[in-house]
């Protein structure tokens, strides 16, 4: 008898909006892996540096080839491993972000990301979060979301998060970051951030994290 095919759900949403919480919380309670693609373009950029979108499509897709994705455990215990090895901390720099979102308009980077990402779904029941996952990487997920929330909640929540890790956090400049990345995001010609059409929208904006969960979770529950 054939085995059954992962369950995929996805998690689309700007930069900010509480996906990667979401989704590892998620991901716990239903007992499948959480994957981070938003770390994945985190990851190659940190990897290639400043400067490599403007890269030829060529040489982007040699230095690409050397890139192997894969992953290790369930829920906030998953790993995302980069040719074998955990992913450097460095990667969730602000520097970084605004990198992989220039990298993230390359072609070939996300043609080659998409590849990598739909690989991890064949073989891994998960939970997958980031811009496009509902509409472009895993259009036929049974189990779609789109999180919003206001931009300067948003610059907040950053905030709080980096001061927890006893980092500095300039709210004016955060939510200027915000706003940029919304604006590449949004507008971009490549797989620009919007809801898939039959993606349940939350606006998480006044909503705790227990709440966006739990109404994430009914409608996957009541799905299967």
């Amino acid at each position: 008898m054939a085995s059954a095919a992962p369950m995929i759900v996805t998690l689309d949403g700007p930069a900010g909006v509480g996906k990667s919480t979401l989704a590892k919380r998620l991901a716990g309670s239903l007992g499948v892996a959480f994957l981070d693609t938003g770390a994945m373009f985190r990851a190659v950029a940190h990897a290639l540096g400043e400067g490599a979108w403007d890269w030829s499509q060529g040489i982007l897709q040699q230095r690409l080839g050397d890139f192997e994705f894969s992953l290790r455990g369930t829920g906030s215990d998953t790993e995302l491993l980069l040719n074998g090895a955990p992913l450097s901390t460095a990667i969730r720099s602000e520097e970084a972000g605004r990198w992989a979102s220039q990298l993230a308009v390359v072609p070939a980077v996300r043609a080659h990301m998409k590849m990598a990402q739909i690989f991890l779904g064949r073989t891994t029941s998960l939970v997958a979060e980031g811009r496009d996952m509902g509409t472009v990487v895993f259009p036929g997920a049974a189990h779609k979301f789109f999180l919003d929330a206001d931009p300067d909640e948003r610059a907040r929540r950053r905030c709080r998060q980096l001061q927890s890790q006893g980092r500095p956090a300039d709210f004016a400049a955060i939510a200027e970051s915000i706003r940029q990345r919304d604006e590449q995001d949004r507008n971009r010609s490549v797989a620009p951030l919007k809801p898939a059409p039959d993606a349940m929208l939350v606006d998480t904006t006044h909503l705790t994290e227990r709440e966006v969960l739990e109404a994430v979770l009914d409608r996957v529950q009541g799905l299967r």
